[in-house]
């Protein structure tokens, strides 16, 4: 295990733990490369992902976005220092069919004036 990232956990969900709970909707995703916890980015209105570096202070976390396998470090605020071939447990993403933003049914026609 790298500093700050588990491998053997799966992510919390294919949406925004918060973001689902309140009926909201996101732009992008990220996962806690520590403990799987699905949170929405920066761009997106309630910036979930964030919320959850600064209430549990795990640093590292993955885009959830399908192609994507960046890691990002919160505390350093720059690319996360993981080894390439990193993978976290299956699945990497949220279903290549899901909206984005989405989900589709919550994301409103003005979407854009929400955004960060």
């Amino acid at each position: 295990m790298t500093d700050g990232v588990d491998v053997s956990v799966p992510p919390s969900g294919t949406g925004c733990v918060e973001c689902d709970a309140a009926g909201g909707w996101w732009v992008h995703l990220r996962r806690c490369a520590a403990c799987g916890h699905v949170g929405c980015c920066d761009s997106s209105p309630a910036q979930h992902a964030s919320a959850h570096y600064a209430a549990t202070g795990h640093p590292v976390m993955q885009s959830f976005e399908p192609g994507e396998e960046w890691f990002w470090d919160f505390a350093a605020e720059s690319d996360a220092d993981v080894p390439v071939g990193t993978e976290l447990a299956p699945p990497t993403s949220h279903p290549e069919e899901q909206s984005v933003p989405g989900p589709a049914d919550r994301v409103p026609t003005d979407w854009m004036q929400h955004v960060h």
